[in-house]
């Protein structure tokens, strides 16, 4: 028999959004229409009107539960809010940008009600993005593909419906660090796909720069590899056995009268190997920061308010 949802939770971070959030609240109440649900938002530090307009709907709304953290602890650690307040026993996880159509939400429950606990959005096309964001998102995903212990399927975001069985196999990782895509695929169950067009942004602009962007790909890669450690320790092997290589050279070069002493090759060494070096060190101090972050159990955010929710 095909399962029906008590109650469907779409939870969604806002930053900024002040401009999408009325918009974005019309278009899941119509995309759920007769589906009986709640609408969870964490506000994650906005500084427009976003906060204002997110009250207002709460209070013509008792369905909109709003979690307003007191800064901006970023776009993880803000869905991850959103996630811990939602209480149905089917969730679906998205932007509040509306980049994310809410109307592919009834496929995603289709799916579920198939038998799916974990049902991910595939993005087909990538409206309104540059050559160069589509391209470093492809050279992302088969990066993490070739180096994590994880199959993530290509050209999938945060849009997801989870089963609460998953969601909160999910949430009982305490991470800091967070890549909740490849978390959700990490905790298993049964998982299929749904392509989707991904819309253009109706307005505001995009938080994640191309530094967020870099960090953000590290912290993934990170999350579910060490694989760049063994490179790093493969690269110190490298070096040696070419310097080894270098010594009889150097002997025999300098017997056989072609040895011409110069600075500026042991400059270049010198520089060569301290490069080495340094990279090798930055990618243990990257492991070792994130080591640190964890010992120190901060809390991952901090909700300043609520709204339609327990205080």
């Amino acid at each position: 028999m095909p399962r029906e949802p008590a109650l469907l939770s779409v939870a969604a971070p806002m930053h900024d959004e002040e401009a999408t959030v009325v918009r974005f609240h019309e278009r899941v109440v119509a995309a759920l229409d007769g589906i009986p649900f709640e609408l969870v938002i964490a506000d994650d530090g906005s500084r427009d009107g976003t906060g204002a307009a997110l009250a207002e709907l709460a209070a013509a709304d008792e369905r909109v539960k709003v979690v307003t953290l007191s800064r901006n602890f970023g776009h993880q650690a803000a869905l991850t809010a959103a996630l811990e307040h939602a209480s149905g026993d089917v969730v679906v996880m998205l932007d509040g940008d509306l980049q994310d159509p809410p109307e592919v939400i009834p496929e995603l429950l289709d799916r579920w009600r198939d038998g799916a606990d974990v049902v991910y959005a595939v993005r087909q096309a990538r409206e309104g993005e540059t050559v160069f964001k589509r391209k470093t998102a492809s050279w992302f995903y088969r990066l993490f593909r070739s180096l994590a212990d994880i199959d993530l399927p290509p050209e999938t975001g945060d849009f997801r419906l989870m089963d609460r069985r998953a969601l909160d196999a999910m949430l009982a990782m305490p991470e800091r660090n967070r890549f909740l895509r490849g978390m959700s695929v990490w905790v298993g169950f049964t998982q299929t796909a749904v392509t989707f067009h991904r819309e253009a942004r109706s307005a505001g602009r995009t938080k994640y720069t191309l530094r967020r962007m870099l960090r953000f790909s590290f912290d993934a890669i990170a999350s579910f590899s060490h694989r760049p450690l063994q490179f790093a320790t493969l690269l110190g092997f490298i070096c040696s056995a070419l310097a080894f290589l270098a010594v009889p050279l150097t002997v025999v070069a300098r017997y056989a009268d072609i040895y011409e002493r110069g600075v500026p090759s042991v400059i270049v060494v010198i520089l060569l190997l301290g490069g080495i070096q340094l990279i090798c060190v930055g990618i243990i101090g990257e492991y070792v920061g994130r080591i640190y972050d964890e010992v120190k159990h901060r809390p991952l955010y901090v909700v300043r308010d609520k709204a339609n929710l327990d205080k």
